[in-house]
């Protein structure tokens, strides 16, 4: 019998390790060429078959198990935030302005540490695991052009694994089947007016007042036309005309992000807001130009799976610390992943009291969960593979 427990526990300090050198060197999407060598290194170190450049600067080492059998990947994401850390631990990021503050350092460190464990302990398993490295998740998203390359093929990959630091409670795991993160896409309006005298605005048409109605207008799409058990989220998050106070500007700018958990919602976004911004603005007098820019599907879990994951999870923390989280409105490129393979995407609790949440700048969890995550990962691995 495999005593994962310990197996997790007695790599805790090297986990550890691993986290706080990758939070030292945090990169921003496709430039994590530090991070991309720091894996490589460690992966063949450790005796797999690495591949790296993959997407740029994605990373993939193989574990061959010797019979045929089923392919499992597991993946981490690499890539950093740009905002500026404030923790002031003494493994704060050298890097000026970039920040592992969503937790992608701890993502790197548990696979690297489970694939560490796996290379001592194959023996029982057959087929092949592929531990994956991915750039970008925080944009443009790197989980696509990584696929495009061929990473789910030779050998075809047959499940797919993965997790995310969680703002539940500190070493709980959450599992949930289905659409547990939305499908996020991204905005870029311009109004175009006519500028002139602030004075004399029955000259002029003004890219201000028309902004204001479409941005409210916009919002009907939320309250007016979609079920109100469907969650979905417009937001505008940028807002910018104008440089005098007297002077009504020839132009306004407006950028913002709709989120949705249905597909169908997901899919209808941009001519539902083609439709409203063009009506709104031709009663207006102005122009306009929306550029509209799809992101990343809904993250779907997949059924077939939940049962293993919730057993797995219960044997790591017991059943009372397994929860299901509600679906959240944040995304995640691992969804593509999920579209062309039966997988999982579960969440580590990380939450404490008073602690800085993930995205903050004061950012940081307890290490001491990094092995539950761990040891996760070995027991869905022998219940896949074995």
């Amino acid at each position: 019998m495999i005593d994962f427990k310990k197996l997790a526990q007695d790599q805790k300090d090297a986990v550890i390790h691993i986290r706080r050198a990758l939070h030292r060197i945090p990169e921003v999407g496709f430039s994590e060429k530090k991070t991309s060598a720091f894996v490589a290194e460690y992966l063949n170190k450790i005796g797999l078959q690495v591949e790296a450049g993959i997407a740029e600067t994605g990373v993939v080492g193989q574990l061959e198990l010797g019979e045929r059998g089923k392919t499992l990947m597991i993946r981490a994401d690499m890539d950093a935030i740009p905002l500026q850390e404030e923790t002031g631990l003494p493994f704060a990021s050298i890097h000026e302005g970039v920040m592992h503050a969503c937790g992608h350092d701890a993502h790197m460190a548990m696979v690297l540490a489970t694939a560490a464990i796996l290379t001592r302990i194959k023996t029982s398993l057959r087929g092949a695991i592929k531990f994956l490295f991915q750039p970008a998740e925080e944009g443009p998203g790197g989980a696509k052009p990584m696929i495009e390359s061929g990473v789910l093929d030779n050998p075809k990959v047959d499940y797919a694994l993965g997790c995310h630091l969680h703002g539940g409670k500190e070493g709980t795991i959450g599992v949930k089947a289905g659409c547990v993160l939305a499908a996020m896409d991204r905005f870029d309006l311009k109004i175009i007016g006519k500028g002139g005298h602030g004075a004399m605005p029955h000259l002029c048409v003004d890219p201000i007042d028309v902004g204001v109605q479409v941005i409210n207008t916009l919002q009907r799409i939320v309250s007016r036309q979609i079920n109100p058990m469907s969650p979905v989220v417009l937001t505008v998050g940028r807002f910018h005309a104008g440089s005098a106070f007297n002077i009504i500007p020839a132009e306004a700018e407006i950028a913002g992000t709709t989120r949705a958990l249905d597909r169908g919602i997901w899919d209808s976004w941009q001519n539902r807001m083609e439709r409203i911004i063009k009506g709104t603005c031709e009663a207006m007098g102005a122009g306009y130009k929306l550029s509209y820019t799809r992101g990343y599907p809904p993250t779907v879990n997949h059924e077939a799976l939940l049962e293993i994951v919730q057993r797995c999870a219960a044997e790591v923390v017991g059943e009372e610390n397994v929860f299901e989280p509600e679906p959240m409105m944040a995304g995640d490129d691992m969804a593509f992943f999920l579209e062309k393979v039966p997988g999982f995407f579960f969440f580590l609790g990380a939450g404490r009291d008073h602690s800085a949440p993930l995205h903050n700048s004061r950012f940081d969890f307890n290490e001491g969960i990094l092995p539950l995550g761990v040891e996760t990962y070995l027991r869905l691995a022998y219940a896949l593979l074995k």
